[in-house]
């Protein structure tokens, strides 16, 4: 019953702690949210780099180009002189991630050598913190999205609004192939995690110049690239991107810095270059030096520089290596089926298996979740899983504790004064040996009896009957724990301990046995003890009997309950102990003992013993006859069996 209602009561706590973190889940709690996002992070660091498309170079503005060309910004006949090169170098697409918003006297220049090229993006930044207003903006809208499905669906779901473009100068505009927004959103803890692959602004949807690159470079008509509202984008035929509902994209990065090639400016305009490097090739064009401060948190690094972060998003997009977030859905599907597996799990194994079975569902989940983000590019919730497991076994460790306690405390107040603390400690490590309620088991049971007790009580005042009862009993129970007995009562002068119970004992009669004999001698000492201080001394008698009674409570439920053995067995016992006066014997066995120890005779592990057999009897109570055996230790084992044919029927008890 108490086990049944313990797997009842865990099995509630693991549910009812997976109904909280599914919740925290769809609240997005705060904490769990910034360790997922931590999470996500490692595993880009634990999967390492990646190799990346072929296809994209970086021409840099590094240090080196600052220390050939003067500090940034430079005036635009280098920026035309480079166009030039690497149009002659037959670069498929050239990328500048360059804001060219303000007039400048060789934007003519520019704009020729952006014209002969034939395949140059521009970049435009919008700004969201401005009142709108400004320029005419009409010569942006040849850039905006020609084609979007469901756009009622803004409606429930606004999209990233912007307030104002700051855009290259309109003449470089005019000659420029297209124009894509470089705009980007870090999360809260300042890491780039997400690419906005669309952006609304006066009515007008804008692709970003990593979305639109790659769809010019793979051939994607303009009224191909499809903006499916608050969903995803789709690439022509063959590519999808799914989309969060404000438009943002995950960035799948292929590794920590310079992950992509990285050409100094100042060697490509000095020609140091062979110019077919950069045939069929697209190139994107921006700064990478510390001092020009285009730097951005990304899961691989503190301070990557932002044209990199445009590399990434186009590779991954040429490569269809699309980074997916699961749905909510399925996240908590994962939380719950982890939690309830887990759950069972634990209840059905001891404390040490809980921790195996815990550190297993941590490693799972941990596993799952990087597999699914390294094979199948997709990001499944860990953070809330993976503490959903760690609480609820805190939670099962701390009731099991206070459970245990509690049971504790309730076998050693129930055994301490019964059994030795070794017993009692036995027994609190494995509740499974007793059963609190009562059952049936083999035992040997021990009765000890004073002789003439009465006649002694007569002739000597309370006081002194008091003193040297208690010293004996004292004695007698030292000896019964140290023989690893259960003192089941004292009744008066009259000790009665078992051996079997509460614990299992295979040898219980030999121990019993032993026992007896250790009794005999530490009486003995006492009795010359006592002569030497003038007192009559005690003398006793030893009964013991083998075979099965009903352990357990028993008494009044709530009220007065004692652990003891009752049975025909343990009356049995009872009545052997009253026939060792009849016998003269200090230990009497019946013929149930012996038959339990008598391969230990036969090897002399008991000691060596003198068992006479006596006659068999018929005490009061019992129609069956039973041998009665004199045990005593000897100079060497003997033992000599009960007669068959002679039977005495006794009356008294």
């Amino acid at each position: 019953m108490e086990i049944s209602r313990r797997i009842r009561i865990t099995f509630l706590i693991g549910i009812l702690i997976t109904l909280l973190f599914g919740i925290l889940m769809w609240i997005r709690f705060p904490p769990g949210e910034v360790l997922e996002d931590k999470l996500y992070d490692y595993r880009f660091k634990i999967r390492g780099a990646i190799k990346p498309s072929e296809h994209i170079v970086i021409a840099a503005i590094d240090e080196k180009s600052i220390g050939r060309f003067g500090r940034w910004p430079w005036s635009r006949d280098k920026i035309a002189q480079l166009v030039k090169r690497l149009a002659e170098g037959g670069a498929e697409l050239i990328v500048l991630d360059i804001i060219l918003s303000e007039h400048e006297k060789h934007d003519l220049m520019l704009g020729h050598g952006i014209q002969e090229a034939g395949n140059v993006l521009l970049p435009v930044a919008f700004e969201f913190d401005r009142k709108p207003g400004g320029p005419d903006n009409r010569h942006l809208l040849d850039s905006a999205f020609q084609s979007i499905h469901d756009p009622d669906r803004f409606q429930q779901y606004a999209p990233i609004s912007m307030k104002r473009p700051l855009s290259p100068v309109p003449n470089l505009i005019r000659e420029a192939m297209g124009l894509g927004h470089i705009n980007m959103f870090p999360d809260g803890d300042g890491t780039l995690r997400w690419e906005a692959m669309a952006l609304e602004f006066d009515g007008y949807f804008f692709p970003s110049i990593d979305l639109l690159t790659a769809s010019i470079y793979l051939g994607v008509p303009r009224e191909k690239m499809i903006l499916k509202a608050t969903a995803g984008i789709q690439l022509g035929e063959k590519r999808y991107i799914p989309t969060d509902r404000f438009g943002r994209s995950l960035i799948h990065y292929y590794g920590p810095n310079h992950t992509f090639p990285h050409l100094s400016i100042a060697d490509i305009l000095e020609g140091t270059i062979k110019p077919d490097f950069f045939l069929g090739k697209i190139v994107l064009v921006g700064a990478t030096a510390v001092g020009i401060y285009d730097l951005r948190v990304t899961p691989f690094s503190a301070a990557m520089p932002g044209i990199e972060k445009h590399a990434n998003v186009i590779s991954s997009l040429l490569d269809n290596r699309i980074m997916r977030k699961a749905t909510f859905h399925t996240d908590l599907i994962l939380l719950i089926l982890s939690g309830i597996l887990f759950t069972l799990s634990a209840i059905w194994v001891k404390a040490l298996g809980t921790s195996v079975i815990t550190g297993l569902f941590l490693a799972l989940i941990s596993c799952t979740g990087y597999l699914l983000f390294a094979l199948q590019n997709l990001w499944v919730n860990m953070a809330y899983p993976l503490n959903n497991v760690l609480l609820i076994y805190i939670s099962m460790t701390g009731y099991n504790y206070v459970i245990e306690e509690r049971y504790a405390r309730k076998i050693r107040s129930m055994f301490s004064n019964y059994a030795t603390e070794r017993v009692v400690n036995a027994l609190i490590k494995n509740p499974g040996m007793t059963k609190l309620g009562g059952e049936r088991r083999e035992i040997t049971v021990l009765f000890s009896d004073i002789r003439g007790f009465t006649t002694f009580s007569e002739k000597h005042t309370p006081e002194e009957v008091v003193a040297m009862l208690n010293e004996y009993l004292g004695e007698m129970t030292d000896i019964i724990f140290r023989w690893d007995g259960t003192l089941d009562k004292f009744v008066g002068d009259e000790i009665v301990a078992f051996w079997g119970a509460p614990i299992s004992q295979e040898n219980h009669a030999e121990l019993a046995v032993k026992c007896a004999l250790n009794m005999v001698k530490r009486l003995k000492e006492l009795q010359l003890k006592w002569e030497s201080e003038g007192k009559i001394p005690l003398d006793s008698g030893i009964g013991i009997n083998t075979g099965e009674a009903l352990v357990g409570n028993i008494g009044a439920e709530g009220k007065k309950m004692d652990y003891t053995v009752i049975g025909d067995h343990v009356n049995l016992g009872a009545r052997v102990e009253g026939l060792t006066r009849k016998y003269d014997a200090r230990i009497l066995i019946t013929e149930f003992t012996l038959a339990k120890i008598r391969e230990a005779l036969s090897n002399e592990s008991i000691y060596k013993l003198k068992i006479e057999g006596l006659e068999k009897v018929i005490v009061k109570g019992k129609e069956k006859p039973v041998a009665v055996y004199k045990l005593e230790e000897g100079p060497e084992s003997v033992l000599l069996e009960c007669k068959e044919d002679v039977i005495t029927t006794l009356t008294e008890k």
